[in-house]
Order: structure tokens, then sequence, then C-alpha cells
């Protein structure tokens, strides 16, 4: 018995890829974007929201400073800027938020100093000194604000003290890492960092209660002589 033929194999159809590919090409895969990392550029609208939040803030703290938080009211600042009340609402949410605001302007300013100064070139002794020079340069434009700080901490919410605590945290721990860096060059000779750290602090943030812009010496004069003094404290020495 003849036996049947097999069945022809069945023919392959063509992928949907085959049939649309460029001969003897593959598909291109689509680029894919990329975003940018530069910034936007301010707009105008934001530029004149900036200005006016400023404007608030700056008349706040000439209040606060001078009349103490409790006798100063929003309405009072509105007054002061001639504008109404719910103009300053609509850039904080309540008293609080200005102040909280406020206050947290000194220790920005001293960590923005920190990281400039520690991420340059120079050896621990060159670094400290300029530290505590711009530092002290920092206390006497934000001497306001840490004034403020100092006398109404207890009034801010829980979660405005904590971040200010938390900036704080980070500016103790940068500054001790200097001053280690220091000793381990043989630059600095202290018995103790965390204390060392603790008293430089309390040298430059406490000039605030004694610094007087018609004193006899210049802000600068003032930041090179607490530097001076700074760089004794530590016994430093020539790299």
């Amino acid at each position: 018995m003849m036996k049947t033929p097999a069945a022809a194999p069945p023919r392959k159809r063509a992928s949907s890829t085959s049939r649309t590919a460029s001969p003897g090409k593959a598909r291109a895969a689509a680029p894919v974007a990329k975003r940018s990392l530069t910034p936007e550029p301010e707009t105008i609208r934001d530029a004149v929201s900036r200005l006016k939040r400023e404007r608030i803030i700056s008349a706040a703290t000439q209040m606060f400073y001078s009349n103490g938080l409790g006798n100063t009211t929003l309405e009072a600042v509105g007054e002061q800027l001639n504008v109404t009340k719910p103009f300053i609402y609509s850039h904080f949410k309540s008293k609080n938020d200005l102040l909280a605001e406020i206050c947290s302007r000194g220790i920005r300013a001293w960590l923005d100093v920190l990281d400039r100064v520690v991420s340059s070139q120079g050896g621990p002794t060159h670094k400290l000194r300029t530290l505590a020079h711009e530092l002290m340069l920092a206390v006497i434009e934000n001497q306001a604000h840490i004034a403020i700080y100092t006398r109404e901490e207890k009034h801010l919410s829980e979660d405005s003290r904590e971040g200010i605590n938390a900036m704080r945290r980070d500016f103790d721990r940068k500054f001790c890492a200097l001053l280690d860096e220091g000793v381990a060059a043989g630059e600095f000779s202290v018995s103790d960092v965390q204390i060392t750290s603790l008293a430089i602090g309390g040298i430059l943030s406490w000039s605030y209660v004694w610094y007087r812009p018609e004193g006899r010496l210049s802000p600068e004069q003032t930041a090179n002589t607490v530097a001076d003094l700074v760089l004794a404290l530590v016994q430093a020495k020539a790299a």
C-alpha cells in the first residue's frame, strides 16, 4: 500500500516587524526624551510674588523685633505696608507661618555659608578662618532674625521648631567634621571637638546681643577680630 505523502509544513507568516521594517535593517528604537536638569527661569509673575513676600517678611521682622510678637498683629503689618490682611494671607497661612520663615533665616544663612566654605579650596585653618569671618557677617546681616528666634521660639509650631532644629543639627555635624579634619591634619589642637564646636558657636551666634551697627568697628573689622579669636581658640597652626 502506498503511503500518503506527508503534508507540507504550513508556511510561516511574516511577523509584523518583518513586514514593516526596511529590508536589511532593524527598526530603530524611538528616542527617549530627556528631562532637562536646568531649572526653569523665574517668570515675571514669580518674581513679583517673591518681592511681595519679601516686603511682608521685612516689615514683620522690623515690627516683631521692635514690639515683640505678642504686640504685633497681621493687621498692623498690613497697615505698615499699606495692604490688606488678605494680601498677607495670600503669601502666609498664618502669623505662625510668617514667624517660622523669619526664625529660620539665620540658620539657613549659616548653612549656606558653611556648605560653600567647606567645599572650597584650602586647608582646615584657612577654611575655619574664612568660615568664622563669613558667619559673623551673616549674624550681623540677620541680627533681627536671630533675636526674634531666640525670644519667640516657644511660639513656633512643633513642626517648625523641629525643622529649624534639624538644620541646626546638620550645621553642628558639618562644623565638627571640619574641626576633626583640622585635628587630623595637625593644624588644630583641641581636647574635645564637640565642646570646642559649641564654644565657637556660642561666640558667633550670641554676638547678635552685643553687636551695634553704630559701634567703633565696622562689620568687616568685627568679623576679622572674631575670626582671629576662633583660630586662637583651636590653637591653629599654619598648614
